[in-house]
């Protein structure tokens, strides 16, 4: 059974840092490519960063510069470095995989950075 867990959110303020954590299960970690997304309150879920097997990766413009995805597949686990944090990031944040064709999303860990 793939399961996803995310942790590492909070509450910071404008210009603070945090660092959130995917981690997985029940796959064999290094062979998918990982995404996080967002969803503030009353908004679409957005997609922010992407990593791939290979760990190419790929931002939205919003974040380029100011977050970096990495995966370190002897943990399986992906990471998620936000530095220069803006009260528009706010939003709850998940990562997603997709196996035999399938989604699997985390249940997400709310960031929250105040002005």
């Amino acid at each position: 059974q793939v399961q996803l867990v995310e942790s590492g959110g909070g509450l910071v303020q404008a210009g603070q840092s945090l660092r959130l954590s995917c981690a997985a299960s029940g796959i064999i970690f290094r062979n998918n490519a990982i995404q996080w997304y967002r969803q503030a309150p009353g908004k679409q879920r957005e997609w922010v960063a992407s990593i791939t097997t290979t760990s190419i990766t790929f931002y939205t413009g919003s974040v380029k510069g100011r977050f970096t995805i990495s995966r370190d597949n002897a943990k399986n686990t992906v990471y998620l470095q936000m530095n220069s944090l803006r009260p528009e990031d706010t939003a709850v944040y998940l990562c997603k995989l997709t196996y035999n064709t399938q989604d699997y999303w985390g249940q997400g860990t709310q960031v929250t950075v105040s002005s």
